[in-house]
């Protein structure tokens, strides 16, 4: 039998155990009670905090050390309502505080710079990470926010180096960025080994945050490895501790779907989310889960509430390859798509945002530069599935076949991750 019609073969195999009841590593009576929550209490304790904090300034308006606990609430209503105003409040009292301080104490430099690492300004933080450093204060908490931004940005030589300055196999800090650079590496083995570490650490210190943090990354590197049941199981650990995270019920909806294939449900799921929760990317994947059952009216109808979402300009660039990714899907606005990708790779030069320009000018009849940006900074750059299947189409259409053989067998074992659409046009390659 030919290789491709093998290959073609083992994929149909491959999905049809997917479906298979067998397969089924959900159930309802999990998760049901985490969906309608009867009180958000993460967000509730934030506006406690807000409010006794912001009481106190008026009472005092020369101690501006409240504003970094007023700027902590606000971060904390963020995370639990995906509401960008409070982000944007929080960056607000925390340029306050920095002004006050003349952006010389190191505290408030490296607040503001996590508020902009939060919205995807990798450069600003950085450079108020190199004052922070200056100033040599906590130097190792300095260097472990260095080397996150330095990672985002592409630096990865500079990257690595802040790696290594504060190698410790026993701190939590250490052993989750020593797992995230595993995964940049294309080493999913270790990133889920050192994850577990971290995640020993979390459970033995019994701190809240970190445990939570600490259960829904390795749910996602479960994901990837083809553990569904192991991520599921964490995804559930991390709503037993926070009944509202969102990002928890995301990542069950997704197993639900792209493992189980049983749309209605993972719908269900996101709607209880997307009441209270008002991140504009939950939009989009409802709308990928419409298109899956062929409900177009309702794919279009997501659609239009995330580009409504997004015209906030509070979001900045936030949602830029977001925004590249609908563009290309849906072969509208493609020279737009096309700029904004360029202002990804100024903003972060990194093998996905050039993975996006290719794609862009790949959807827009542009085949050689496409060709072009996918060999020098794509292929061999970068394992995440999605760049990798859009290297393989570009491949296909410029008639390398051989590479594309090469590609096909990582892509099929790739279909959770890469969803059940994905997965389809992989099957076609």
């Amino acid at each position: 039998m030919n290789s491709k019609y093998i290959l073609a073969f083992c994929f149909l195999v491959i999905l049809s155990s997917c479906t298979n009841s067998s397969q089924k590593v959900s159930n309802i009576s999990d998760y049901d009670l985490y969906l309608d929550p009867t009180e958000n209490e993460t967000w509730t304790n934030a506006q406690k905090d807000y409010d006794f904090w912001n009481k106190k300034l008026e009472d005092a308006t020369n101690q501006y050390s409240y504003l970094s606990k007023i700027a902590h609430s606000n971060a904390a209503m963020f995370a639990s309502t995906g509401k960008i105003d409070y982000l944007k409040s929080a960056e607000s009292n925390l340029i306050k505080l920095n002004e006050v301080r003349n952006y010389e104490s190191s505290g408030p430099l490296k607040s503001l710079a996590a508020n902009y690492i939060s919205q995807h300004k990798f450069k600003e933080a950085l450079q108020l990470l190199h004052k922070a450093e200056m100033n040599g204060d906590h130097l190792k908490d300095t260097q472990k926010m260095l080397f996150d931004v330095h990672l985002e940005l592409g630096n990865y030589k500079l990257a690595k180096a802040y790696l290594e300055k504060f190698e410790n196999m026993s701190d939590f800090d250490y052993l989750i960025r020593l797992s995230k650079w595993s995964d940049h590496q294309g080493n999913l083995d270790a990133a889920i080994e050192y994850m577990e570490q971290a995640k020993a650490i979390a459970e033995s210190s019994n701190l809240k945050s970190i445990k939570q943090w600490s259960y829904t990354n390795l749910a996602d590197f479960y994901g990837h490895a083809g553990k569904i049941q192991d991520s599921y199981e964490h995804f559930l650990k991390a709503l037993e501790l926070d009944p509202n995270d969102a990002y928890a019920k995301k990542g069950i909806a997704w197993i639900v779907y792209s493992h189980e294939k049983n749309a209605d449900e993972a719908l269900r799921i996101l709607n209880t989310v997307t009441k209270d929760y008002h991140a504009p990317d939950y939009y989009l994947l409802k709308s990928q889960i419409y298109e899956f059952k062929g409900d177009v009216v309702a794919k279009k109808e997501q659609i239009a509430l995330y580009n409504s979402a997004v015209k906030d300009k509070a979001y900045g660039a936030m949602y830029n390859q977001y925004n590249v990714q609908l563009y290309t899907q849906e072969n509208m606005n493609l020279q737009e798509a096309i700029n904004i990708a360029m202002i990804e790779i100024e903003n972060r030069p990194t093998p996905h945002s050039y993975d996006l320009l290719a794609w862009s000018y790949f959807k827009n009849g542009q085949l050689n530069e496409a060709l072009s940006l996918t060999e020098k900074y794509v292929l061999g750059h970068t394992s995440e599935p999605m760049a990798l299947y859009h290297s393989a189409e570009i491949l296909k259409a410029a008639g390398d076949v051989q590479r594309v053989k090469e590609l096909k067998p990582d892509l099929m074992a790739s279909a959770y991750e890469l969803g059940p659409i994905m997965a389809e046009s992989v099957s076609q390659l």
